[in-house]
């Protein structure tokens, strides 16, 4: 039985793992990445841009890249994590440039693909895995998004686990808590993937290796941006293993792997010390909060990796 082909907009701050994300996603043959969107968080928006067109064209690939916002809302970026995914956010990987971005903003892509397939036979996925941002400011543009749209896969949060830039807070929902706060509530057809499940699975340094093995650019600066990643990793929890977090969203969303999902409404801490704690709520539209996750996720994004066409020097 063929699979479905999914329309899908990726929303991204392209880093370490967001270009793992992307190359796994290029691979999928049911998957059709209608455009993609950029947002600071784990480098500005710019540079995302930048990065998500480098890695596009090392794989001969043309997708609208929309640079979207640079600060959250009602704040001002705060710099990034260069300590975790470099400072040009691709650990420190030069990447030949790609193409220009498209002259639309990236809410404003969004919308009009939205709109565009809704009318058709299948509406537009949507993979957000930076900081949530763009999505907000879509919703301002079209308060009906999320009826325009399928599912709403997002790569965020950390619900009954610990976080990973406070106590209790994960980076993406953190870096925007208000427009997390907005999107979660607002009704899509949402599926979470928070730290709970990421850090279950992981790329470690024979991962890297193997990509620096098929020789081409493409792997080559995946496998060294990956073992620059992991050093960081090494760091924080003391082994030379990183999490799939966006990898493995984006493998949830493509259907590729099963997750294990707790149905609850959330909510999102906006202020004090506790800002950017994903929180189960008494009420609201419910969220799939995956839990778990198949055993051989990994092995699933890495042979899509590494069976992907790319362009060879």
């Amino acid at each position: 039985m063929t699979t479905p082909t999914i329309p899908l907009f990726l929303d991204c701050d392209t880093g370490v793992d967001d270009a793992l994300a992307l190359a796994y996603l290029l691979d999928v043959p049911h998957v059709d990445l209608v455009g993609i969107g950029t947002v600071s968080g784990n480098t500005d928006s710019t540079t995302a841009a930048v990065n998500t067109t480098a890695l596009l064209g090392m794989c001969g690939r043309s997708v609208p890249v929309a640079v979207g916002a640079h600060d959250p809302l009602g704040g001002v970026y705060g710099g990034g994590a260069p300590h975790v995914h470099g400072a040009n956010g691709v650990g420190g990987v030069d990447l030949p440039a790609g193409l220009a971005a498209a002259e639309d903003p990236a809410a404003e892509l969004l919308v009009r693909l939205a709109r565009s397939y809704a009318a058709g036979p299948r509406r537009l996925d949507v993979l957000a895995i930076g900081p949530l941002t763009n999505l907000a400011v879509a919703l301002e543009l079209e308060p009906r998004l999320p009826e325009l749209v399928g599912t709403l896969t997002i790569m965020g949060g950390a619900v009954w686990e610990p976080g990973n830039v406070s106590p209790v807070a994960e980076a993406n929902v953190h870096n925007d808590a208000e427009a997390a706060r907005r999107v979660l509530t607002a009704g899509f057809d949402l599926v979470l993937v928070p730290l709970d499940v990421t850090r279950q699975h992981r790329f470690d340094d024979a991962d890297g290796d193997r990509f620096i093995a098929a020789g081409d650019p493409l792997r080559v600066a995946l496998g060294t941006m990956l073992h620059r990643y992991i050093d960081f990793y090494e760091t924080v929890d003391h082994v030379r293993r990183a999490p799939l977090h966006d990898p493995l969203a984006a493998a949830i969303a493509a259907g590729e792997v099963e997750p294990t999902v707790r149905e609850t409404p959330l909510d999102v801490v906006v202020d004090g010390a506790e800002h950017g704690r994903t929180v189960p709520a008494a009420q609201g539209p419910v969220v799939q909060v995956v839990v778990g996750a198949d055993d051989a996720a990994a092995d699933v994004i890495r042979n899509r990796i590494l069976q992907l066409d790319a362009v060879h020097a």
